[in-house]
């Protein structure tokens, strides 16, 4: 039986962090990318990756940046690889039993979704003021995570988009009680499908407790900006500025999009998330 959600912070909850030494390097295999300044090369969804290593580690994982792999340090499978090759295969790899391969290639990426969304649950479950919500979530949480335990035709049958829209509505007002009791009023930048700041001028904005869900925040300046309690689930971080910025009890904000944006050491990050080893010292 897995951890307790409600008693389990998503920070450290081990069945939603990545363990590569337990996964047969699905991310380097199964996903396909394509030659950008995000990655160095082409590669077919399928192929395995030229630097992925006979032990399923990766050759240049500490240089990936400098090597042109930028693409895969903003890429977290919150644990999805480990179920897949140890709890949906039973430990059996793909390079030990090729006829299993497809089937693990179309798995992990629908593993890797539900991962996120129990992810996404856990760290609602941990505000005290969405305590109206937590059964819902807590629910749809022990229902998820038996889910991916399932087998690998019962988890490609699953209707993710369903199942995502059905638990986005718990976490949409999960966000909304825990904003609600911020002072002030609060900036909404939604949208139905989030507002285009791309490359948008918004350094020292006044933005705690602000709906960003879904925002594309591309190269935008959030510099010195106050983003304390924002909601900032779906938001794309690529290239944004947040030197300075305060995202101190930030919401549904994920390693791999800090891991995207730029920041300093005076960037104030919410507990149970790294500082990015490229961001300037």
């Amino acid at each position: 039986m897995s951890p307790s959600p409600q008693r389990t912070p998503h920070a450290v909850h081990p069945d939603l962090q990545a363990d590569c030494g337990s996964c047969f390097g699905l991310c380097c295999v199964a996903l396909p990318f394509a030659r950008s300044a995000d990655f160095a090369a082409d590669k077919a969804a399928g192929t395995p990756c030229g630097n992925l290593r006979e032990d399923f580690g990766c050759g240049i994982h500490d240089r990936l940046r400098e090597r042109g792999y930028a693409g895969c340090t903003v890429f977290d499978c919150f644990g999805a690889g480990q179920k897949v090759s140890q709890v949906t295969f039973g430990g059996r790899s793909w390079r030990t039993e090729p006829g299993s391969a497809r089937t693990m290639y179309e798995v992990f990426p629908v593993v890797r979704q539900l991962h996120e969304l129990l992810r996404y649950a856990a760290e609602a479950l941990d505000l005290p003021a969405a305590k109206a919500v937590h059964h819902e979530l807590r629910e749809a949480y022990v229902r998820i995570d038996a889910l991916t335990r399932e087998s690998a035709e019962t988890l490609l049958a699953v209707d993710v988009p369903a199942l995502r829209a059905e638990v986005n509505a718990h976490l949409l007002r999960a966000g909304e009680l825990a904003r609600a009791a911020i002072p002030g009023r609060k900036k909404n930048h939604r949208g139905d499908r989030g507002a285009d700041l791309l490359g948008a001028r918004l350094r020292g904005a006044k933005l705690r407790g602000a709906t960003l869900r879904g925002a594309c925040l591309i190269a935008a300046d959030l510099s010195g900006a106050d983003l304390r309690q924002a909601d900032l689930i779906g938001a794309d971080l690529r290239d944004t500025n947040l030197c300075g910025a305060d995202l101190t009890g930030a919401l549904f904000l994920t390693q791999p999009q800090l891991n995207a944006a730029r920041g300093d050491a005076a960037t104030r990050i919410p507990a149970g998330l790294r500082r990015p080893g490229h961001w300037a010292a």
